[in-house]
């Protein structure tokens, strides 16, 4: 996560709101007026935390929607005392229940929710949820300079997130540093550094031949600093044992692929979107697989899909009628963090819509998720990150014209 704070200008709303509070509870506007439903999940302050960021969000089998992010305690850097947590929505985002602390690493940094349920075990007919995480001990700049290791950890829940597990280190299975005075495993010629979870959820494939199989989108470092974070590499991992063993998948050769998101495409193979932290063009970054992950064609730079260099959210959505489609959000810039967009592709990202406008003002990481009742939603970063909101809308208007 680089660049966290660059703030945008704009506050101004394209919808007006006609009813309502903003609350951490209640929704803002009332549906039967307005296109999008916001609702505040988080903000800044309240719970205990001086600052809230890193939005994650998935649905359980039973409708519920899970909504994760970063609880910063003492400032609202990347790197400090932060922790995991959770908050749980029975009706479709409308009201949201207390705030549960999932993860906890002392003073020290946990980071960078990926969440995924596993629906294809049998031993957990109501789905066993997995919370991928990442773990640090020095700011993200100390950790390029090779001064200490960003580990990789997950959690589980049977219960729906009401109760954890212990946490399980993933970190050798699925990156590869060379640190090993910190631990003799860690001796990796790689020398991967830096490394993040998508963030945002994660996905499990629901066709073809590799069905069942989970994939987190992820991103590391690797050897020493380069010029416009050129060091930088988007990549991915999977499981196809319902998290007893991960493997890698290939990174993908752009220098300066960073935060990734990736979706499920027609086929049952994946597409990986990847922020471009190079900046050397203000575009996403694609990468196709027919076999989900274990091979990538080349990178395409998406010239539809207009970046910051931000973070981004993509998602498999089947309408009433036709194919599927994947749908995008991220802010809608090549200069600031704002304009939050979500965008249509029914090609499997081969081209997008222009997309419909979320939030006009201040906006920056995202992710999206389906209701039990069929409609969107994102949960995102709003208003100079000072609250996590959710946007309920349809899909009937994101596609009309």
């Amino acid at each position: 996560m680089i660049h966290a704070f660059l703030l945008a200008t704009s506050l101004i709303t394209y919808q007006p709101v006609l009813s309502g509070q903003t609350n951490s509870t209640g929704p803002t506007v009332d549906s039967t007026t307005q296109a999008i439903v916001e609702t505040t999940v988080f903000r800044n302050g309240e719970g205990g935390y001086l600052c809230y960021r890193i939005p994650a969000i998935v649905k359980a089998p039973n409708g519920n929607l899970l909504a994760f992010v970063e609880g910063r305690r003492t400032d609202c850097g990347d790197f400090g005392d932060v922790d995991l947590v959770l908050r749980t929505s029975q009706d479709n985002g409308k009201t949201w229940g207390p705030i549960q602390l999932v993860v906890d690493f002392g003073t020290m940094q946990a980071g960078n929710p990926a969440p995924v349920f596993d629906l294809t075990d049998n031993r957990f007919p109501n789905g066993k949820l997995f919370l991928v995480y990442n773990t640090g001990t020095a700011s993200e700049a100390n950790v390029r300079k090779g001064l200490a290791v960003r580990e990789v950890w997950y959690k589980t829940s049977t219960d729906g997130g009401q109760t954890w597990s212990e946490a399980v280190n993933i970190t050798t299975q699925v990156s590869r540093p060379n640190k090993p005075d910190m631990n003799p495993q860690y001796a990796f010629r790689e020398d991967w550094r830096s490394y993040a979870n998508t963030p945002g959820h994660s996905l499990q494939l629901q066709k073809g031949r590799h069905k069942g199989r989970i994939f987190v989108a992820a991103n590391h470092s690797e050897g020493q600093p380069q010029p416009q974070f050129r060091d930088y590499r988007a990549h991915g991992f999977y499981s196809d044992d319902h998290g007893k063993t991960w493997k890698l998948s290939p990174t993908i050769t752009y220098p300066g692929g960073n935060e990734s998101t990736a979706a499920e495409t027609a086929n049952g193979g994946l597409l990986l979107n990847a922020r471009n932290q190079s900046g050397d063009v203000k575009n996403r970054l694609l990468a196709s697989s027919s076999n989900a992950g274990e091979r990538w064609e080349s990178v395409v730079v998406a010239t539809d899909l207009p970046d910051p260099v931000c973070q981004g959210s993509m998602i498999t959505y089947q309408p009433r009628s036709g194919p599927s489609v994947l749908l995008f959000s991220n802010p809608n810039s090549q200069t600031s963090r704002t304009n939050l967009t979500v965008r249509v592709s029914q090609n499997d990202g081969k081209k997008w819509s222009a997309g419909k406008l979320i939030y006009a003002g201040s906006s920056a990481y995202s992710d999206l998720v389906v209701q039990q009742d069929g409609d969107l939603g994102v949960l995102y970063e709003k208003d100079n990150y000072t609250k996590i909101t959710y946007a309920r809308f349809r899909y009937d208007w994101l596609v009309t014209k």
